[in-house]
């Protein structure tokens, strides 16, 4: 389990093709590659992925065939920057919202609009998560726990502060680029509760 606060921003450093997967090697730093141990998880992108192997400032991993499918980890190429984040430790501060690393799908930026040193950035997400995502409520942007302004549509918009852009790859991203995006897990409980009619159900069965 994440949280959505980024911690640092890691680099590409090796990609290896190993049909139907890949391995990716990340530069993380001393200090992180020194902390790592093979088997610990750590998200990128907002990806939940496996440390499999560990060099002197690097971590590698593998992506499988569904991740390199419906994330934009299929897109990275050595140099590219990516978001870091370790799990949530026991009895750790939540200051983001509960992130499980299990990306649901990609959007497009579609419009990146500036007001000063702030940053409203909109994207198209495909139309089965577009009921998910509601005003005010939480979503992961490549593992960046943000809060919904405004949703048209299949179209949502988050506004961005100068440190979330400084510290994470959104501050790179044009019009275009691809992300991941992971709902908040609770969308995802009632928006199948009220598709298969169970909530009807429970709320009958409660009040006999």
């Amino acid at each position: 389990m994440f949280t959505g606060l980024v911690e640092a921003r890691g680099t590409v450093s090796g990609l290896v093709d190993n049909p139907p997967a890949c391995r990716l090697e990340v530069d993380v730093g001393d200090e992180w590659a020194t902390a790592a141990s093979v088997g610990d998880s750590i998200a990128i992108n907002g990806c939940c992925l496996t440390v499999v192997e560990i060099g002197e400032a690097s971590l590698w991993f593998e992506a499988g065939p569904e991740t390199l499918a419906c994330t934009n980890l299929g897109e990275l190429v050595p140099g590219a920057a990516v978001n870091l984040e370790r799990p949530l430790a026991a009895g750790g501060r939540l200051g983001g919202h509960f992130v499980q690393g299990h990306v649901d799908g990609t959007a497009s930026v579609v419009d990146v609009s500036g007001d000063q040193e702030w940053v409203t950035m909109w994207f198209e997400v495909a139309a089965d998560l577009a009921p998910q995502l509601v005003p005010k409520g939480s979503v992961a942007v490549d593992g960046i726990s943000l809060t919904v302004v405004d949703v048209a549509g299949t179209r949502f918009s988050v506004a961005l502060i100068p440190h979330t852009l400084e510290v994470t790859t959104l501050g790179v991203r044009e019009t275009g680029a691809r992300v991941n995006i992971e709902t908040d897990i609770l969308a995802k409980y009632v928006q199948k509760l009220v598709g298969s009619g169970s909530i009807g159900e429970v709320v009958e069965g409660g009040s006999e």
